[in-house]
């Protein structure tokens, strides 16, 4: 890995509707700037949430309003359970009650929860406008705010409800970390681990070493975005809408989704990256079941995302396991699922990740019912 710079820039390659996803220090005091510089004219809607609103708006506000942007904010309710249809036709009333032509831009202050509920309404609202993601977590820095994927959560599951609607430029300003509670950061650093987990092993090897200064901020951090999200960039870049390679993103979610939704989505028992990190080690111990991996390797990731503070067993939910039919459930209903066949990522090592079609679902209830007593 190389020394990182004071700040780097991403391009996300898909012909005219190319990107950049600029990665550094003090960029929320500099958005206005880095706006006017690409989008000449425009005003805006600022989305956000109250816990947000509270450490980097006034700060935003300020910056538009330097670069001569007019904005006209929201500030909605924080969690998981905003990511739903009420709060949709709120953001879209909101963006058009302010006014705004489809040549204007909807920007999202906050994490994944935001970035994902404004993208739609910004893919919605007068057939499409344009969106601006300045991710403030982690989670949504290396992952969320990366690649167009947009939507609201169901009672049936999460994120089945949406539209890709790419962004037009993504601010990801490493200091606005510095205000997350460790619990959001750990769950971010899950996603950021999964991309040395689906094929860059010298990555994940890099993560292991280098771990706590990346926690601890400054150029390992601001390195470590960087190779995430020129992961995700290539990956999007080659299949955008999900039709191949970039299901592989979606290591650890099949199991990760099915918990988040077993548990309501109720982010003081699990959050995303949290049920990442417990996909992510049964992903590869489910691969090792099967004959496809070495047990050595499943243990190697869940010792990694332990030493980190990460949960990686279903124990660790908070409130007790959901039933294994519950799982099966809610894993029934993911989006990789097509004409009732279960498909997973699955491992046949570090770094070696592939999508695995047809799995067995008694193979996956058998494993889910011997994890859950073990």
């Amino acid at each position: 890995m190389n020394q990182a710079t004071p700040s780097q820039t991403i391009r996300v390659d898909l012909a005219d509707r190319s990107y950049d996803i600029v990665i550094g220090s003090g960029l929320i005091a500099r958005a206005g700037a880095e706006i006017a510089a690409r989008e000449h004219g425009i005003r805006c809607a600022v989305v956000t949430d109250r816990n947000v609103a509270e450490a980097h708006l006034d700060a935003l506000l300020e910056s538009l309003a330097g670069a001569g942007i007019d904005a006209a904010p929201l500030v909605l309710e924080p969690g998981e359970k905003t990511k739903r249809f009420d709060e949709l036709i709120h953001v879209c009333d909101h963006v058009l009650g302010a006014k705004l032509e489809r040549g204007d831009a909807v920007i999202a202050l906050g994490g994944g929860v935001i970035g994902d509920l404004t993208g739609f309404a910004a893919g919605i609202v007068r057939r499409g406008m344009k969106f601006i993601q300045i991710p403030t977590s982690l989670l949504a820095q290396v992952d969320s705010s990366v690649g167009g994927k947009t939507g609201i959560n169901a009672s049936q599951g999460k994120n089945l409800i949406g539209v890709f609607h790419q962004p037009n430029l993504v601010l990801a300003d490493s200091d606005a970390l510095d205000t997350l509670p460790i619990r959001e950061f750990r769950a971010g650093y899950a996603e950021m681990a999964k991309y040395g987990l689906i094929d860059r092993p010298e990555f994940f090897a890099w993560l292991e070493a280098n771990w706590r200064e990346v926690f601890a901020g400054g150029a390992a951090r601001i390195q470590a975005i960087a190779t995430s999200c020129q992961a995700k960039a290539e990956v999007v870049a080659a299949d955008e809408r999900e039709h191949g390679a970039r299901a592989l993103l979606n290591l650890g979610h099949t199991f990760g989704h099915a918990l988040e939704a077993a548990t309501d989505y109720d982010g003081r028992r699990l959050v995303h990256g949290e049920g990442v990190a417990i996909g992510m080690v049964l992903a590869h111990e489910f691969s090792a079941r099967m004959n496809l991996a070495s047990p050595d390797d499943a243990a190697r990731v869940e010792h990694h995302l332990r030493e980190v503070g990460l949960p990686t067993r279903m124990q660790h939910i908070e409130g007790g396991l959901p039933a294994t039919d519950i799982l099966m459930k809610h894993i029934a209903q993911d989006k990789k699922v097509q004409r009732g066949a279960l498909t997973f990522i699955l491992t046949r090592g570090i770094g070696q990740s592939f999508i695995a079609n047809d799995v067995p679902q008694d193979e996956v209830f058998r494993f889910l019912e011997d994890k859950r007593a073990s």
